[in-house]
Protein backbone atom coordinates (compact mmCIF):
# COMPACT_ATOMS: atom_id res chain seq x y z
CA UNK A 1 0.00 0.00 0.00
CA UNK A 2 2.77 2.48 0.99
CA UNK A 3 4.79 1.55 -2.02
CA UNK A 4 7.05 3.83 -3.89
CA UNK A 5 4.90 5.34 -5.99
CA UNK A 6 2.10 6.02 -3.20
CA UNK A 7 5.36 8.42 -1.52
CA UNK A 8 6.14 9.69 -5.31
CA UNK A 9 2.56 10.89 -5.46
CA UNK A 10 2.49 12.52 -1.58
CA UNK A 11 5.94 14.45 -2.72
CA UNK A 12 4.46 15.43 -6.04
CA UNK A 13 1.40 17.15 -4.03
CA UNK A 14 3.56 18.33 -1.58
CA UNK A 15 5.35 20.32 -4.19
CA UNK A 16 2.18 21.41 -6.48
CA UNK A 17 0.73 22.72 -2.71
CA UNK A 18 4.15 25.08 -2.60
CA UNK A 19 3.71 25.70 -6.08
CA UNK A 20 -0.09 26.63 -5.29
CA UNK A 21 1.12 29.06 -2.05
CA UNK A 22 3.38 30.65 -4.74
CA UNK A 23 0.92 31.90 -6.80
CA UNK A 24 -1.57 32.87 -4.03
CA UNK A 25 1.09 34.92 -2.52
CA UNK A 26 2.78 36.69 -6.00
CA UNK A 27 -1.08 36.93 -7.04
CA UNK A 28 -1.87 39.59 -3.83
CA UNK A 29 1.81 41.07 -4.07
CA UNK A 30 1.70 41.88 -7.61
CA UNK A 31 -1.78 43.25 -6.98
CA UNK A 32 -1.04 45.06 -3.76
CA UNK A 33 1.96 46.51 -4.49
CA UNK A 34 2.25 50.25 -5.09
CA UNK A 35 3.68 51.64 -8.14
CA UNK A 36 5.15 54.96 -6.54
CA UNK A 37 6.64 52.34 -4.46
CA UNK A 38 7.88 50.43 -6.87
CA UNK A 39 9.21 53.31 -9.39
CA UNK A 40 11.06 54.19 -6.36
CA UNK A 41 12.72 51.14 -5.74
CA UNK A 42 13.42 50.77 -9.48
CA UNK A 43 14.83 53.89 -9.55
CA UNK A 44 17.28 52.91 -6.64
CA UNK A 45 18.25 49.87 -9.19
CA UNK A 46 16.23 47.25 -7.65
CA UNK A 47 15.71 44.83 -10.85
CA UNK A 48 12.77 42.91 -9.22
CA UNK A 49 10.87 46.07 -8.69
CA UNK A 50 11.67 46.96 -12.50
CA UNK A 51 10.45 43.72 -13.36
CA UNK A 52 7.32 43.70 -11.24
CA UNK A 53 6.26 47.50 -12.87
CA UNK A 54 6.45 45.54 -15.91
CA UNK A 55 4.32 42.97 -15.14
CA UNK A 56 1.88 45.61 -13.78
CA UNK A 57 1.95 47.35 -16.75
CA UNK A 58 -1.11 44.96 -18.32
CA UNK A 59 -2.86 43.35 -15.08
CA UNK A 60 -5.11 41.14 -16.74
CA UNK A 61 -2.36 39.14 -18.08
CA UNK A 62 -0.73 39.25 -14.85
CA UNK A 63 -3.90 37.95 -13.25
CA UNK A 64 -4.48 35.34 -16.02
CA UNK A 65 -1.24 33.64 -15.93
CA UNK A 66 -0.91 33.05 -12.33
CA UNK A 67 -4.70 32.24 -11.23
CA UNK A 68 -3.82 29.25 -14.63
CA UNK A 69 -0.82 28.25 -12.59
CA UNK A 70 -2.63 28.20 -9.43
CA UNK A 71 -5.95 26.59 -10.77
CA UNK A 72 -3.86 23.81 -12.31
CA UNK A 73 -1.69 23.30 -9.46
CA UNK A 74 -4.79 22.88 -7.23
CA UNK A 75 -6.89 20.75 -9.49
CA UNK A 76 -3.40 18.19 -10.02
CA UNK A 77 -3.17 18.23 -6.27
CA UNK A 78 -6.73 17.17 -5.42
CA UNK A 79 -6.91 14.27 -8.14
CA UNK A 80 -3.33 12.97 -7.00
CA UNK A 81 -4.81 13.07 -3.29
CA UNK A 82 -7.94 11.58 -4.38
CA UNK A 83 -6.47 8.82 -5.88
CA UNK A 84 -3.66 7.70 -3.17
CA UNK A 85 -6.68 8.63 -0.55
CA UNK A 86 -8.53 6.10 -2.41
CA UNK A 87 -6.04 3.76 -1.97
CA UNK A 88 -5.57 3.59 1.17
CA UNK A 89 -8.90 4.55 2.19
CA UNK A 90 -11.23 2.96 -0.55
CA UNK A 91 -14.91 4.31 -1.28
CA UNK A 92 -14.26 6.51 1.56
CA UNK A 93 -11.14 7.90 0.09
CA UNK A 94 -12.94 10.50 -2.42
CA UNK A 95 -14.33 12.39 1.31
CA UNK A 96 -10.94 12.15 3.30
CA UNK A 97 -9.48 13.70 0.34
CA UNK A 98 -11.94 16.62 -0.28
CA UNK A 99 -11.34 17.27 3.81
CA UNK A 100 -7.12 17.01 3.95
CA UNK A 101 -7.34 18.92 0.50
CA UNK A 102 -9.09 21.29 1.78
CA UNK A 103 -7.70 22.21 5.28
CA UNK A 104 -4.20 22.01 3.36
CA UNK A 105 -5.08 24.15 0.03
CA UNK A 106 -7.03 26.83 2.51
CA UNK A 107 -3.94 27.28 5.63
CA UNK A 108 -0.58 26.35 3.67
CA UNK A 109 -1.76 27.77 -0.50
CA UNK A 110 -3.81 30.67 0.48
CA UNK A 111 -4.01 31.96 4.23
CA UNK A 112 -0.55 31.99 4.62
CA UNK A 113 0.66 32.90 1.50
CA UNK A 114 -1.60 35.75 1.12
CA UNK A 115 -1.37 36.67 4.84
CA UNK A 116 2.48 37.09 4.52
CA UNK A 117 2.54 38.87 0.57
CA UNK A 118 0.03 41.41 2.02
CA UNK A 119 2.19 42.37 5.25
CA UNK A 120 5.06 43.84 2.66
CA UNK A 121 3.76 43.57 -0.79
CA UNK A 122 6.78 45.68 -2.67
CA UNK A 123 9.19 43.50 -1.29
CA UNK A 124 7.39 40.26 -1.88
CA UNK A 125 6.03 41.33 -5.44
CA UNK A 126 10.09 41.91 -5.98
CA UNK A 127 11.43 38.70 -5.28
CA UNK A 128 8.00 36.40 -7.05
CA UNK A 129 8.52 39.12 -10.43
CA UNK A 130 11.24 37.30 -11.83
CA UNK A 131 9.29 33.62 -11.41
CA UNK A 132 6.03 34.88 -12.24
CA UNK A 133 7.49 36.16 -15.46
CA UNK A 134 8.78 33.53 -16.79
CA UNK A 135 5.77 31.18 -16.17
CA UNK A 136 3.97 33.29 -17.45
CA UNK A 137 6.49 33.69 -20.51
CA UNK A 138 5.88 29.63 -21.04
CA UNK A 139 2.41 29.55 -20.64
CA UNK A 140 1.82 32.94 -23.00
CA UNK A 141 -0.13 30.46 -25.36
CA UNK A 142 -2.64 29.08 -22.68
CA UNK A 143 -3.20 33.06 -21.29
CA UNK A 144 -3.72 34.52 -24.43
CA UNK A 145 -6.44 31.94 -25.32
CA UNK A 146 -8.07 32.58 -21.65
CA UNK A 147 -7.75 36.28 -22.29
CA UNK A 148 -10.07 36.20 -25.63
CA UNK A 149 -12.52 34.20 -23.69
CA UNK A 150 -12.95 36.07 -20.88
CA UNK A 151 -13.40 38.75 -22.85
CA UNK A 152 -16.02 37.85 -25.09
CA UNK A 153 -17.66 36.65 -22.44
CA UNK A 154 -17.44 40.20 -20.85
CA UNK A 155 -18.20 41.99 -23.85
CA UNK A 156 -21.66 40.09 -24.74
CA UNK A 157 -22.43 42.13 -20.93
CA UNK A 158 -21.44 45.25 -22.51
CA UNK A 159 -17.85 45.73 -21.22
CA UNK A 160 -14.93 46.19 -22.82
CA UNK A 161 -11.30 46.05 -21.67
CA UNK A 162 -8.25 47.60 -22.66
CA UNK A 163 -5.06 46.15 -21.26
CA UNK A 164 -3.01 48.63 -18.87
CA UNK A 165 -6.63 50.26 -17.65
CA UNK A 166 -6.10 51.55 -14.38
CA UNK A 167 -9.77 51.81 -11.98
CA UNK A 168 -8.55 54.92 -10.38
CA UNK A 169 -6.59 57.56 -11.80
CA UNK A 170 -2.80 58.61 -10.10
CA UNK A 171 -4.26 61.97 -8.51
CA UNK A 172 -7.55 59.71 -7.04
CA UNK A 173 -4.89 57.32 -5.57
CA UNK A 174 -2.82 59.81 -3.84
CA UNK A 175 -5.68 62.05 -2.44
CA UNK A 176 -7.13 58.36 -1.06
CA UNK A 177 -4.00 57.57 0.32
CA UNK A 178 -3.87 61.29 2.04
CA UNK A 179 -6.79 61.09 3.63
CA UNK A 180 -6.85 58.04 4.90
CA UNK A 181 -3.72 58.65 6.54
CA UNK A 182 -4.89 61.82 7.77
CA UNK A 183 -7.90 60.33 9.52
CA UNK A 184 -5.07 57.21 10.48
CA UNK A 185 -2.82 59.94 12.31
CA UNK A 186 0.06 59.50 9.82
CA UNK A 187 -0.40 62.18 8.04
CA UNK A 188 -0.73 65.71 9.82
CA UNK A 189 -3.78 68.30 8.65
CA UNK A 190 -0.88 70.75 7.58
CA UNK A 191 1.00 68.24 5.16
CA UNK A 192 -2.30 67.04 3.74
CA UNK A 193 -3.98 70.40 2.83
CA UNK A 194 -0.37 71.02 1.39
CA UNK A 195 0.15 68.03 -0.60
CA UNK A 196 -3.86 68.32 -1.89
CA UNK A 197 -3.51 71.89 -2.78
CA UNK A 198 -0.17 71.18 -4.86
CA UNK A 199 -2.68 68.08 -6.72
CA UNK A 200 -5.67 70.44 -7.32
CA UNK A 201 -3.59 73.28 -8.82
CA UNK A 202 -4.53 72.22 -12.36
CA UNK A 203 -7.88 71.62 -11.86
CA UNK A 204 -8.73 75.26 -10.42
CA UNK A 205 -8.80 78.44 -12.69
CA UNK A 206 -7.64 81.99 -11.82
CA UNK A 207 -11.62 83.02 -11.42
CA UNK A 208 -11.52 81.25 -8.27
CA UNK A 209 -8.53 82.79 -6.22
CA UNK A 210 -8.27 86.13 -7.98
CA UNK A 211 -8.87 89.53 -6.09
CA UNK A 212 -12.01 90.64 -7.39
CA UNK A 213 -11.54 93.87 -8.99
CA UNK A 214 -14.01 95.81 -6.65
CA UNK A 215 -11.38 95.20 -3.89
CA UNK A 216 -8.21 95.55 -5.99
CA UNK A 217 -6.23 99.50 -5.47
CA UNK A 218 -5.71 101.26 -8.62
CA UNK A 219 -3.38 104.16 -9.39
CA UNK A 220 -5.22 107.44 -11.37
CA UNK A 221 -2.51 107.99 -14.24
CA UNK A 222 -3.75 111.73 -14.16
CA UNK A 223 -3.29 112.53 -10.60
CA UNK A 224 -0.38 114.71 -9.63
CA UNK A 225 3.11 113.27 -9.00
CA UNK A 226 3.19 114.05 -5.97
CA UNK A 227 0.20 112.27 -4.65
CA UNK A 228 0.74 108.91 -6.99
CA UNK A 229 4.05 108.76 -5.09
CA UNK A 230 2.51 108.95 -1.86
CA UNK A 231 -0.07 106.58 -3.01
CA UNK A 232 1.98 104.14 -3.58
CA UNK A 233 4.73 104.86 -0.37
CA UNK A 234 1.73 104.09 1.99
CA UNK A 235 -0.01 101.00 0.15
CA UNK A 236 0.40 97.73 1.49
CA UNK A 237 1.41 96.28 -2.18
CA UNK A 238 4.66 96.58 -3.92
CA UNK A 239 2.92 96.43 -7.76
CA UNK A 240 -0.07 99.18 -8.75
CA UNK A 241 -2.13 98.65 -11.68
CA UNK A 242 -2.53 102.02 -13.56
CA UNK A 243 -5.69 103.46 -15.07
CA UNK A 244 -6.82 106.16 -17.21
CA UNK A 245 -10.23 108.12 -17.53
CA UNK A 246 -12.05 104.37 -16.54
CA UNK A 247 -11.11 101.92 -13.74
CA UNK A 248 -11.32 99.24 -16.67
CA UNK A 249 -8.78 100.89 -19.12
CA UNK A 250 -5.42 99.19 -17.21
CA UNK A 251 -2.58 100.97 -19.36
CA UNK A 252 0.23 100.02 -16.70
CA UNK A 253 1.46 98.38 -13.80
CA UNK A 254 3.67 100.33 -11.46
CA UNK A 255 6.22 99.22 -9.03
CA UNK A 256 6.75 101.08 -5.91
CA UNK A 257 10.95 100.21 -6.54
CA UNK A 258 10.59 101.06 -9.79
CA UNK A 259 8.97 104.60 -8.87
CA UNK A 260 11.42 105.42 -5.68
CA UNK A 261 14.27 104.91 -8.41
CA UNK A 262 12.69 107.49 -10.77
CA UNK A 263 11.67 109.82 -7.77
CA UNK A 264 15.44 109.58 -6.27
CA UNK A 265 17.01 110.36 -9.54
CA UNK A 266 14.70 113.63 -10.23
CA UNK A 267 15.33 115.02 -7.07
CA UNK A 268 18.83 114.07 -6.49
CA UNK A 269 20.26 113.26 -9.90
CA UNK A 270 23.05 115.13 -11.59
CA UNK A 271 19.21 116.25 -14.38
CA UNK A 272 17.67 116.98 -11.03
CA UNK A 273 15.24 120.19 -11.43
CA UNK A 274 12.08 121.16 -9.49
CA UNK A 275 10.86 121.17 -13.55
CA UNK A 276 11.40 117.84 -14.22
CA UNK A 277 9.90 116.64 -11.44
CA UNK A 278 6.92 118.46 -12.43
CA UNK A 279 6.62 117.32 -15.96
CA UNK A 280 7.17 113.25 -15.01
CA UNK A 281 4.57 111.31 -16.04
CA UNK A 282 3.94 107.89 -14.49
CA UNK A 283 3.74 105.83 -17.34
CA UNK A 284 7.87 106.51 -17.87
CA UNK A 285 8.18 104.10 -15.58
CA UNK A 286 5.50 101.78 -15.43
CA UNK A 287 5.53 98.20 -16.91
CA UNK A 288 2.89 96.80 -19.65
CA UNK A 289 -0.01 95.06 -18.17
CA UNK A 290 -0.11 91.39 -18.27
CA UNK A 291 -3.93 90.13 -18.95
CA UNK A 292 -4.64 86.34 -18.87
CA UNK A 293 -8.29 84.36 -19.27
CA UNK A 294 -10.38 83.97 -15.98
CA UNK A 295 -10.66 80.09 -17.11
CA UNK A 296 -6.55 79.52 -16.82
CA UNK A 297 -5.60 76.53 -14.85
CA UNK A 298 -3.64 77.86 -11.81
CA UNK A 299 -0.69 75.05 -12.74
CA UNK A 300 -0.62 76.47 -16.33
CA UNK A 301 -0.54 80.23 -15.01
CA UNK A 302 1.91 79.45 -12.29
CA UNK A 303 3.82 77.56 -15.58
CA UNK A 304 3.46 81.21 -17.16
CA UNK A 305 4.51 83.30 -14.15
CA UNK A 306 7.95 81.45 -13.81
CA UNK A 307 8.63 81.78 -17.70
CA UNK A 308 7.64 85.61 -17.83
CA UNK A 309 9.56 86.05 -14.49
CA UNK A 310 6.99 88.37 -13.34
CA UNK A 311 4.58 87.61 -10.55
CA UNK A 312 1.59 89.60 -11.37
CA UNK A 313 -1.52 89.30 -13.49
CA UNK A 314 -4.92 91.11 -14.29
CA UNK A 315 -7.74 88.46 -15.08
CA UNK A 316 -10.35 89.46 -17.67
CA UNK A 317 -13.33 87.36 -19.23
CA UNK A 318 -14.11 86.64 -22.52
CA UNK A 319 -15.18 89.90 -23.37
CA UNK A 320 -12.20 91.72 -22.33
CA UNK A 321 -13.52 93.09 -19.21
CA UNK A 322 -11.24 93.37 -16.16
CA UNK A 323 -12.51 90.64 -13.50
CA UNK A 324 -9.82 90.64 -11.10
CA UNK A 325 -6.23 90.47 -9.87
CA UNK A 326 -4.02 87.30 -9.54
CA UNK A 327 -0.52 87.06 -7.75
CA UNK A 328 1.99 84.38 -7.75
CA UNK A 329 1.84 84.65 -3.92
CA UNK A 330 -1.72 83.80 -4.09
CA UNK A 331 -1.41 80.48 -6.17
CA UNK A 332 1.36 79.61 -3.32
CA UNK A 333 -0.88 80.13 -0.64
CA UNK A 334 -3.32 77.40 -2.26
CA UNK A 335 -0.54 74.90 -1.44
CA UNK A 336 0.78 76.06 1.85
CA UNK A 337 -1.79 78.49 3.28
CA UNK A 338 -1.62 82.12 3.67
CA UNK A 339 1.22 84.27 3.60
CA UNK A 340 1.29 87.37 4.98
CA UNK A 341 4.61 89.88 6.10
CA UNK A 342 4.82 93.01 8.06
CA UNK A 343 3.45 94.26 5.30
CA UNK A 344 0.18 92.92 5.19
CA UNK A 345 -3.06 95.07 6.60
CA UNK A 346 -4.24 93.42 9.84
CA UNK A 347 -7.41 91.83 8.73
CA UNK A 348 -9.92 90.04 11.18
CA UNK A 349 -9.32 86.17 10.72
CA UNK A 350 -11.89 84.94 8.48
CA UNK A 351 -13.00 82.07 10.31
CA UNK A 352 -14.03 82.83 13.70
CA UNK A 353 -15.60 80.55 16.07
CA UNK A 354 -18.13 81.35 18.65
CA UNK A 355 -19.25 80.45 22.17
CA UNK A 356 -22.66 79.14 20.89
CA UNK A 357 -21.31 76.71 18.48
CA UNK A 358 -21.78 79.08 15.38
CA UNK A 359 -18.28 80.05 13.15
CA UNK A 360 -18.70 83.47 12.23
CA UNK A 361 -17.71 83.22 8.05
CA UNK A 362 -16.55 86.19 6.06
CA UNK A 363 -19.03 85.53 2.78
CA UNK A 364 -16.15 86.47 0.67
CA UNK A 365 -13.82 83.47 1.88
CA UNK A 366 -13.69 80.67 -0.78
CA UNK A 367 -15.35 77.41 0.31
CA UNK A 368 -12.33 75.84 -0.34
CA UNK A 369 -10.39 77.85 2.46
CA UNK A 370 -13.36 77.28 4.74
CA UNK A 371 -13.40 73.44 4.05
CA UNK A 372 -9.47 73.34 4.73
CA UNK A 373 -9.75 75.58 8.11
CA UNK A 374 -12.83 73.07 9.38
CA UNK A 375 -12.37 70.30 7.80
CA UNK A 376 -15.85 70.43 6.33
CA UNK A 377 -16.67 68.97 2.76
CA UNK A 378 -18.99 71.89 1.61
CA UNK A 379 -19.53 72.04 -2.33
CA UNK A 380 -17.71 73.96 -4.31
CA UNK A 381 -18.90 73.23 -8.03
CA UNK A 382 -21.73 75.78 -8.16
CA UNK A 383 -19.82 79.11 -6.14
CA UNK A 384 -16.52 79.72 -5.60
CA UNK A 385 -17.16 81.85 -2.27
CA UNK A 386 -19.22 81.27 0.94
CA UNK A 387 -21.50 84.09 0.11
CA UNK A 388 -22.19 82.70 -3.49
CA UNK A 389 -22.94 78.88 -2.16
CA UNK A 390 -25.67 80.46 -0.11
CA UNK A 391 -27.30 82.57 -2.79
CA UNK A 392 -27.17 79.81 -4.97
CA UNK A 393 -28.84 77.52 -2.78
CA UNK A 394 -31.48 80.29 -1.49
CA UNK A 395 -31.87 81.37 -5.08
CA UNK A 396 -32.23 84.75 -3.76
CA UNK A 397 -30.04 87.27 -2.06
CA UNK A 398 -31.53 86.52 1.76
CA UNK A 399 -31.95 89.95 4.32
CA UNK A 400 -29.81 89.57 7.61
CA UNK A 401 -31.23 87.44 9.59
CA UNK A 402 -32.58 84.87 7.73
CA UNK A 403 -31.46 81.10 8.08
CA UNK A 404 -31.12 78.33 5.52
CA UNK A 405 -30.27 74.62 6.28
CA UNK A 406 -28.58 72.27 3.59
CA UNK A 407 -25.59 70.08 2.58
CA UNK A 408 -25.87 69.64 6.67
CA UNK A 409 -25.04 72.69 7.87
CA UNK A 410 -27.37 75.59 9.28
CA UNK A 411 -26.58 78.93 7.53
CA UNK A 412 -28.07 82.41 8.85
CA UNK A 413 -27.20 85.91 7.38
CA UNK A 414 -25.16 87.74 10.01
CA UNK A 415 -24.47 90.92 8.10
CA UNK A 416 -24.73 92.25 4.46
CA UNK A 417 -23.62 95.93 2.61
CA UNK A 418 -25.89 96.38 -0.68
CA UNK A 419 -26.17 92.80 -2.56
CA UNK A 420 -23.07 91.32 -1.10
CA UNK A 421 -23.46 89.06 1.83
CA UNK A 422 -20.50 90.49 4.01
CA UNK A 423 -20.96 88.01 7.20
CA UNK A 424 -22.22 84.77 7.96
CA UNK A 425 -23.22 82.14 11.03
CA UNK A 426 -22.44 78.66 10.48
CA UNK A 427 -22.97 75.51 12.35
CA UNK A 428 -22.85 72.21 11.63
CA UNK A 429 -26.57 69.75 12.10
CA UNK A 430 -26.71 67.52 15.13
CA UNK A 431 -27.12 64.75 12.44
CA UNK A 432 -24.32 65.91 9.76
Amino acid sequence: MFDTAFWVSVGVILILLCFSGFFSGSETALTAASRGKLRAMADRGNKGAERALELKEDNERLIGGILLGNNLANILATSLATAVFTKVFGANGVAVATLVMTALVLIFAEVLPKTYAITNPEAASTRAAGIVRVIIAVMAPLVAAVRVIVRAVLRVFGLRIDAGDNMLSVHEEIEGALRIGHSEGAVEKEQRDRLLGALDLNMRTVEEIMLHRSKIEMIDADQPVDTILSQCLESPYTRLPVYRNDRENIIGVIHAKDLSRAMDKLIRGPDASAKELADFQVMDVAMKPYFVPETTTLDEQMKEFLRRRTHFALVIDEYGDLQGLLTLEDILEEIVGEITDEFDPAAEHPVRAMEDGNFLVDGAMTIRDLNRATDWTLPDDEANTVAGLVIHEAQMIPTVGQCFSFHGFRFEVSSRKDNRLTKLKIRPLVDA
